[in-house]
């Protein structure tokens, strides 16, 4: 394995809290019932569009459904004036998971502007081969945003994972062809990453690094034989 593939809300950034308060006061700027928080954690990781619909299936004019989109950006941009920060040692990881030799990708359900001020945000720009926003392709669980990722960085799905804290990001990464790994400090409890049969499951970012990096010395190993 030499490839790593991050979701960014929820496994890289600790997001969600501004996630789903952003989401209840578009609810509220535009008259809809107020879903609970875990009714929006169960919809972070999908593309906006996707969300909504799955938390407002009434809706049919997508003039409003739009409207819904925009109240959540805006509320989310207020929130994000104080950026949400990275988990503990993300930076510290991604340092040293680069240094030896991973290719470092990012996969989202962000749009692009927002994933690209947060990179510049955290200093990361420079971080990842490539990135992948929702915007810009298929949204999660369809495996299309993997294939580009893949495809760019010219390696076979048996050399990646996906690491996420949803279950779309697991059963993206069961779609593709890649090992799914969760987190679960994110989103979704361990019990719904669980029943998505992720290959492996971690409760810190650290525990991560500590899987991911024999996985690539093993890699390194076999074709030097």
């Amino acid at each position: 394995m030499n490839t790593l593939i991050f979701d960014w809300d929820g496994t890289l950034a600790d997001s969600i809290a501004n996630i789903v308060t952003a989401m209840q006061r578009a609810a509220e700027d535009t008259g809809l019932p107020v879903r609970s928080a875990r009714q929006v954690k169960d919809i972070i990781g999908l593309a906006l569009p996707d969300a909504v619909a799955v938390l407002y299936p009434h809706i049919e004019d997508p003039l409003f459904a739009q409207q819904v989109i925009d109240a959540y950006a805006d509320n989310y941009l207020t929130l994000e004036q104080q950026p949400s920060a990275l988990f503990d040692g993300v930076h510290a990881a991604l340092d040293e998971l680069r240094a030896e030799g991973f290719h470092l990708a990012v996969a989202t359900g962000k749009g692009r502007r927002g994933l690209d001020r947060m990179l510049a945000t955290h200093d990361l720009q420079d971080y990842f081969d490539v990135t992948r926003c929702a915007d810009e392709t298929a949204g999660k669980p369809d495996p299309r945003m993997l294939h580009e990722i893949l495809d760019e960085l010219e390696v076979s799905p048996a050399q990646a994972c996906m690491v996420g804290d949803s279950e779309f990001d697991i059963l993206m990464g069961h779609n593709a062809g890649v090992r799914p790994v969760a987190v679960t400090y994110g989103a979704m409890t361990q019990e719904q990453l669980l029943r998505c049969q992720p290959v492996h499951c971690v409760d810190t970012f650290d525990e991560f690094q500590s899987w991911a990096q024999p996985q690539f010395r093993a890699t390194q190993t076999t074709e030097a034989l």
